[in-house]
């Protein structure tokens, strides 16, 4: 099944042109920056048509507690409350956009699967891809049925992180920056878990192509067969063992979905480098290498 949805396939899904034809999607606004305020205010400004607002800090992730990581995973409870509130309903195709970079939506992605959703798919490029209508209307949507059953996404905890470092490829979404241990802007400790391999989730799109190449707007995924080169090129394959990590589980999210373009089942340490680096007895990585 397709996890991603280009713009113009989109348009015809909701004004029901494909034959044959089908319901439209229910669509899910879930912009959102790693610092500064809500982008709700902006979703109110201008939206796709029927779109909801979800915000990842509330409702796409837990409460912050000691040893959780920045962005741990939200109760199911709460989280299916949410995707109720928006109209989600199971069985139902769903679609998930957000201003460009593909993170957020990523997330949003990653947990109704996670959760047991089947039909979810990211808008390619996001916002800044969609040439088609905005409407600053706030839709109220009939209330979904969609009750989570999470576990139908694969998941790591710390040791489960560590020991895939060892046995399979963990693959690190962060900047190469970051990896190295060169930086550290947010987390107490620079570096990466001992035996991840570097993979920034920027280059899993056509923006860090020179020339924006892949005939594609900055921001969408590059075709499946360079992403397929891309992980071959880092020890993966079809059969190959994988698990990701970011700085708080939000941009790994990203990876997980340009791995699955490729044809690549892969899983999430939600916790991340946020969890890793804030409990001083796990081992902390730095330079170029694995290590």
């Amino acid at each position: 099944m397709a996890v991603i949805v280009s713009p113009t396939q989109l348009a015809r899904e909701l004004t029901g042109s494909p034959s044959p034809p089908h319901t439209p999607p229910t669509l899910l606004d879930v912009r959102w920056e790693l610092t500064g305020p809500s982008r709700r205010p902006e979703y109110e400004a201008a939206h796709l048509p029927g779109a909801v607002y979800v915000d990842l800090e509330t409702e796409l992730a837990g409460p912050v507690g000691e040893g959780t990581g920045r962005h741990p995973l939200p109760d199911p409870q709460v989280f299916g409350a949410a995707m109720r509130r928006a109209g989600v309903r199971q069985g139902h195709p769903v679609v998930v956009y957000d201003g460009g970079r593909g993170w957020a939506a990523a997330r949003a992605w990653w947990l109704l699967r996670w959760a047991g959703h089947e039909d979810v798919r990211v808008l390619d490029g996001g916002l800044a891809a969609w040439e088609g209508p905005l409407t600053g209307e706030v839709p109220r949507p009939p209330e979904g049925d969609f009750t989570p059953r999470p576990g139908s996404l694969p998941v790591l905890d710390a040791d489960g992180a560590a020991a895939l470092a060892r046995t399979g490829v963990l693959l690190d979404a962060r900047s190469g920056e970051r990896y190295r241990g060169e930086v550290e802007p947010i987390d107490r400790v620079a570096g990466h878990i001992p035996g991840a391999v570097s993979a920034p989730t920027t280059e899993n799109t056509a923006e860090s192509v020179s020339g924006g190449a892949c005939g594609s707007a900055p921001g969408a995924f590059r075709p499946a067969a360079e992403l397929a080169a891309r992980f071959a090129a880092l020890g993966i394959d079809a059969d190959t063992e994988v698990g990701v990590y970011c700085g708080s589980g939000v941009s790994a999210a990203h990876e997980i979905l340009a791995l699955a373009v490729a044809g690549i089942d892969a899983a999430l340490y939600p916790g991340s480098w946020s969890q890793w680096s804030a409990d001083p007895s796990r081992p902390v990585a730095t330079g170029p290498e694995p290590g």
